[in-house]
């Protein structure tokens, strides 16, 4: 698989693009003419950077508004035509992205179109310059993949073939299934974009919504099976038009730009069969192993873990690093961070196979997490998220793994509440707005978690966007929490499920734990939405407890107080309840102030 990226996806200027595409691992990039237009190096030292990079110049792009216009106009056309020429000689580049003209003076007549394009190749052919022709989804007569190849088996030039867009056919909504029928040596080029699934009109989708494979609603891998199974062999190459994108850090995006081509090659290969691109299989997490809380000084931790009920299980014997478990729930308090203040800084899954799950993250280009093991303790193996959050794998069985190596703790029978006895339901993670999409594509390609729809919850600065990353059994859950801009960063909290929430908040508040204070307002609201019973209604609203229901089921909840950046919640699950208490959500943001 050959790999190339539009320099429109990055930010920066020109040469930093370039060097970033180069340090991510890409084979060769599509240039825009914009960015060459502003870049102080003349096309000779673009050409010359590239070389000493290692990357080609697949194309370069775009050239507009051509075809099916008066002769006039194409004059003038022809003669911008030969100025871009010039410009790719210079260059190096041998192929042109022509777009589909969506000028209102276009004549609709395939005829025309075809005997100008036909004109304009053979002047390209002279140079040795090939001419991709892409239908763009507003095209003013052409926006079809499939018109488009019409009027180019019209003109039938050997240096005219179509750059397929996968935006451009996906968000029209058009059968993808008809480009087998392309002749394999006429496409030219691919690009490649997915998209969340918006009403909106199709140029400002295109131009500000754009996402990476994996990060979208689009049928991408539908897509590119129907391209490789036409015959094409040109370069995987994406083209993201996107607002966040061409904000961040250059470097960061390139490298999460290629892990979505990986991950889509993979998956392609993976759904029909072919052992080419194909990666060590997914392996989707069982359980949540541990929670890993890092800072200076934890004590506080240890206390609020002691109220809810928690036992402590023993101190590291070579790590200053503590353990905390009730049931299967496993929180491990480390240390050995310098910065003040708790934060949620690892998370533990149990795999069938770690190295495989390993292998498959750093081939996808995932950043491996380093820990120091000394002799008879277990190595585990992991990576680093967006975000810095570390991510390890466990394949081993709890009396083999890394528990044993914790020493002095109380024997966990004599001591765990009976009902605290339970299992990490969720992981709540807030992002700020440059990784959320990052985020989405690494828990979807290297932890095989599936997307569900995102929701929107109110909060004291506006729209918290969240979206749940699950496993299809929901043994994983990652909860993920965009804040507006403007608003500060998310404190991140560990959910446990335990059978009954009620005797679990009896025990921590005689254990002198202080619960966010819950207004009033919200269990008068609680009785109006749901009738709840008189008795029922005041036991919820003596212990600060939370409430939702649902079809299936109703949620029992609380939340504890912020440390640092970490907080806890408990959490009921009644009959088959399967969501997070989202309508209590904007109540607990306005408590956390």
């Amino acid at each position: 698989m050959r790999t190339s990226i539009a320099t429109v996806c990055l930010s920066g200027g020109l040469t930093q693009k370039l060097h970033a595409c180069a340090e991510a691992g890409f084979d060769g990039v599509e240039i825009m003419d914009a960015d060459l237009v502003a870049a102080y190096e003349s096309p000779e030292e673009i050409r010359a950077l590239c070389a000493r990079l290692g990357i080609r110049i697949d194309m370069f792009q775009p050239m507009r508004d051509i075809e099916g216009v008066d002769p006039d106009a194409f004059a003038d056309n022809l003669r911008r035509a030969e100025a871009k020429f010039d410009v790719m000689e210079r260059l190096g580049a041998d192929l042109l992205l022509l777009c589909s003209n969506v000028g209102t003076a276009t004549i609709d007549d395939d005829a025309l179109a075809a005997r100008q394009l036909g004109e304009l190749a053979d002047r390209a052919a002279r140079r040795g310059i090939r001419i991709a022709y892409e239908a763009l989804a507003w095209g003013r007569y052409v926006s079809d993949y499939r018109h488009a190849w019409r009027i180019v088996q019209l003109a039938d030039r050997l240096n005219l073939g179509v750059c397929l867009d996968s935006f451009h056919i996906l968000s029209l909504g058009l059968d993808p299934s008809g480009i087998e029928q392309i002749d394999a040596d006429k496409i030219f080029f691919l690009q490649l974009a997915d998209a969340p699934a918006l009403e909106l009109d199709v140029l400002s989708w295109s131009r500000h919504h754009r996402l990476f494979p994996g990060e979208g609603s689009f049928d991408l891998t539908g897509f590119l099976s129907h391209v490789l199974r036409a015959g094409y062999s040109g370069p995987l190459s994406l083209e993201v038009f996107n607002d966040t994108f061409r904000q961040t850090d250059p470097d960061a995006t390139a490298k999460h730009a290629l892990r979505s081509l990986r991950w889509l090659a993979d998956r392609t290969a993976a759904e029909n069969g072919w052992d080419e691109d194909r990666l060590d299989a997914p392996q989707p997490p069982r359980g949540v192993d541990f929670v890993e809380i890092a800072g200076e000084d934890l004590a506080d931790v240890d206390q609020l873990l002691d109220q809810l009920g928690f036992a402590f299980a023993g101190r590291h014997r070579s790590k200053p690093v503590r353990l905390w478990s009730a049931g299967k729930s496993h929180i491990v308090l480390n240390e050995q961070a310098r910065e003040s203040g708790a934060r949620l800084a690892g998370l533990g899954l149990n795999v069938g196979d770690a190295e495989a799950a390993m292998r498959r993250a750093l081939a996808i280009g995932a950043t491996e997490a380093f820990r120091r093991t000394y002799a008879g303790e277990q190595r585990l193996r992991g990576v680093e998220s967006p975000d810095g959050t570390q991510l390890f794998w466990n394949d081993l069985p709890a009396t083999r793994s890394w528990i044993g190596e914790f020493e002095g703790g109380a024997p966990a029978a004599g001591r765990v509440d009976d009902a605290l006895r339970g299992a990490i339901d969720h992981v709540n993670v807030g992002y700020p707005w440059q990784q959320f999409d990052e985020a989405v594509l690494f828990n979807t390609s290297v932890l095989a978690l599936s997307a569900e729809p995102t929701a929107e919850l109110p909060g004291p600065q506006g729209l918290v966007r969240s979206q749940v990353m699950r496993t299809a059994d929901g043994a994983v859950q990652l909860a993920m929490n965009l804040a507006p801009p403007s608003a500060p960063a998310m404190a991140r909290h560990i959910a446990v499920r335990v059978d009954d929430a009620v005797a679990v908040a009896r025990r921590a508040r005689e254990r002198g734990l202080a619960f966010l204070p819950i207004p009033s307002n919200y269990y008068d609201d609680l009785g109006a939405r749901f009738g709840l019973g008189g008795d029922e209604l005041a036991e919820l609203r003596e212990l600060g407890l939370l409430y939702d229901r649902d079809d299936a089921g109703s949620f029992v909840h609380f939340y504890t107080p912020t440390i640092g950046d970490v907080f806890f919640e408990i959490v009921e699950r009644r009959a088959g309840y399967s969501g997070y208490g989202a309508a209590s959500a904007p109540v607990r943001l306005a408590a956390q102030g």
